[in-house]
């Protein structure tokens, strides 16, 4: 089969389909990928043939505007960004096409790709990285919850009712309206409330991510198949040179990183790093943007514009980040106890997961202040409970994920590629 991988966010959001890539050109098959220019580099170093969109000004530009990790103004960065694509991704998709030999794989927010399925009859695969996207449309019943059918109908109803008017007062009118705007210039037919159902109904669903971290409830989305975490950062494993002669020389760090998708965090990188010369303990600033980091940094405390997560991080004694869905499955497979300081997207929820897990503490941005952030790694490095609630979590993160949601997403598409000549 031919498979075209469209795909859209951060790095993080990236990688994950990079490795689908990589496993369906190793089974066989062809493959072509769709993202923005930037990620270019790390998709040709995969092998994967690419077609980059946008500019990298573009680019430079949403990771310096504060609103891009807002918990709210983020949705009109989104339903900008999806204004302001332009044709030139969904018309190489459809130049791609082979009929009868082509199916489509999507990230959630990769609505180009949808719209060439629906036009030119393609079946199509859904990707979600993250459980926000799925468990909003199911019943989800958390421990102490309480299991008396009253009081699960009345929690039920009021979920639905956040989610209806979440909805209608912020999704809607941001995001849903811009990909409307763009299905009508298509000739497609408007989608009501698209993060409710829409988003779900492509031929096969796909949620990388395990049963164990977010339980899936087959009555509400019967096709949903989870896989587990994809756990793929890079064609590289090495650590480079100069940070392995930092772990080398001492006790085990604590790393710091804010993610990918955002330039203005420079608060954040000099809380960290005050923190760590006030707490006499040595530190990593993981970012690609150096303008973030202070000039003067603390004895210990070094910066590094990135390391293979799946490297570095059995190597540290803590790890302070966002919540994105990688960088925390990452973690969970380290062992390493966590500080998340969730700003907006699926960060809350992440980390919400990840502290009923009992392997993660959660600070907001607005509390992560110096002595706040010493006490937390205290606690968090102090406890021998939280240290084998790690490990045994980190024993769950295993088994070839990506290798089982491909070969799901060929059974379920290649006869109905075939059967559509």
């Amino acid at each position: 089969m031919r498979v075209l991988i469209a795909a859209g966010g951060s790095h993080g959001d990236i990688l994950p389909f990079i490795a689908l890539g990589r496993e369906f050109q190793r089974t066989g098959h062809e493959v072509r990928f769709y993202a923005h220019v930037v990620f270019a580099s790390a998709v040709e170093e995969a092998g994967l043939p690419f077609h980059g969109g946008g500019t990298r000004e573009e680019y430079l530009e949403i990771l310096q505007n504060p609103n891009t990790n807002h918990p709210l103004r983020s949705l009109k960065v989104i339903a900008d960004l999806v204004d302001r694509s332009g044709r030139e991704l969904l018309d190489a998709m459809a130049a791609d096409i082979v009929p009868g030999e082509t199916i489509i794989v999507n990230s959630v927010l990769a609505f180009g790709a949808r719209s060439v399925a629906e036009i030119y009859g393609i079946p199509s695969a859904t990707i979600h990285l993250q459980p926000i996207a799925i468990l909003r449309n199911c019943s989800e019943r958390f421990p102490g919850s309480g299991a008396g059918a009253v009081r699960d109908a009345v929690a039920r109803t009021f979920k639905n009712l956040s989610w209806y008017l979440i909805d209608k007062l912020l999704l809607d009118p941001t995001v849903g309206a811009a990909l409307n705007r763009r299905r009508v210039e298509l000739g497609l037919s408007p989608v009501d409330r698209p993060f409710k159902r829409w988003i779900h109904d492509s031929d096969a669903l796909i949620g990388l991510f395990p049963g164990w971290f977010a339980p899936p409830y087959r009555d509400e989305l019967p096709h949903l198949r989870l896989t587990g975490f994809p756990l793929y950062d890079g064609s590289s494993d090495a650590l480079p040179a100069a940070l392995e002669a930092f772990l080398a020389e001492g006790e085990a760090p604590i790393a710091f990183t804010a993610g990918t998708a955002t330039a203005v965090s420079n608060e954040f990188f000099s809380v960290s790093a005050e923190a760590c010369r006030r707490s006499r303990r040595r530190g990593i600033l993981l970012t690609h943007v150096a303008e973030q980091v202070p000039e003067t940094l603390p004895s210990g405390v070094v910066h590094c514009t990135y390391a293979p997560f799946s490297a570095l991080l059995p190597r540290v004694s803590a790890f302070v980040h966002h919540g994105g869905i990688g960088t925390l499955s990452q973690a969970l497979r380290a062992g390493v106890p966590q500080l998340i300081r969730p700003m907006a997207h699926d960060q809350f929820d992440n980390a919400n997961r990840a502290v009923r897990l009992g392997v993660a503490l959660e600070m907001r941005p607005k509390n992560y202040r110096v002595p706040e952030v010493v006490k937390a790694i205290e606690r968090l490095t102090g406890d021998a409970t939280v240290r084998d609630r790690c490990a045994e979590i980190a024993e769950k993160c295993s088994g070839d994920s990506v290798a089982i949601a491909c070969k799901h997403i060929i059974d379920a598409l290649a006869p109905m590629a075939t059967g559509r000549l």
